[in-house]
């Protein structure tokens, strides 16, 4: 592959699994050198060990304040500076609101929309300074299409699209682009809660898609000419059925 990134220094938060754990070995091998950001300290260190000196682990929560201040400081310690800054880390839940647990709808709500806002704010003085780079964030398709099924995530990916879109605007002005990439039904840990019957019906349909597929999408966003912005990119299964 082409080091399209070569020089360049990305960081992607949830990225010890799934779809962050292939946009960043995907940067990894287009020639950057990429921040691994993950509270899982232990599956960080297994991953970086094995991909090689330019995948440097971090450990973030990104729930904790506390924690996502010490973030921007740390990536700025490794490499000197910051390139691409992909917010990725989110977490589901579905189900019929009637049945559903408040708590839960606090902790991804917590971490869908204010990890995204509070880390993303974290990264663009750094880019403003510097009158350059690239901030992607991990939308859904349930943010620009309601999902009956999933009201909770459905409304926190509507949130992060309104997010993107108006902070696009404001810091068109240092020459920084602001996208998401908006996945339909991707095979990860977010959909370990989905019935049996239901996985495997989909996937007999076609009905979803790889973390790796998502990730030469974002590798695609980033590699375009600086004055072009793919502000949403939506990536859907050819499902058998259509």
């Amino acid at each position: 592959m082409e080091r399209t990134l070569a020089g360049k220094v990305a960081a992607v938060t949830g990225a010890a699994s799934g779809i962050g754990l292939e946009c960043a070995k995907i940067m990894l091998r287009s020639g950057a050198r990429v921040v691994f950001i993950d509270r899982a300290e232990a599956a960080l260190a297994e991953i970086c060990a094995a991909l090689g000196p330019d995948a440097l682990p971090l450990v973030i929560d990104l729930t904790d304040p506390a924690s996502v201040a010490t973030m921007m400081p740390s990536i700025l310690e490794m490499t000197g500076q910051l390139d691409i800054f992909h917010a990725n880390a989110g977490s589901y839940v579905g189900g019929d609101i009637i049945d559903g647990n408040p708590d839960k709808w606090d902790s991804v709500l917590n971490l869908n929309i204010n990890s995204v806002f509070r880390s993303v704010h974290a990264v663009l003085p750094h880019m403003a300074s510097r009158e350059t780079g690239d901030i992607i964030v991990t939308g859904s398709i349930a943010g620009v299409v309601p999902v009956m099924g999933e009201p909770i995530y459905t409304a926190s990916k509507f949130a992060v699209q309104a997010f993107v879109h108006t902070v696009r605007r404001q810091v068109a002005k240092y020459s920084i682009r602001v996208g998401s990439v908006l996945p339909g039904p991707v095979v990860t840990a977010l959909i370990d809660d989905w019935p049996k019957e239901k996985l495997e019906a989909e996937l007999a349909n076609g009905g979803l898609i790889e973390p790796i597929e998502v990730a030469e999408a974002v590798l695609f966003m980033l590699t375009r000419p600086r004055n072009v912005t793919i502000r949403d990119l939506v990536i859907l299964p050819q499902r058998n059925d259509l």
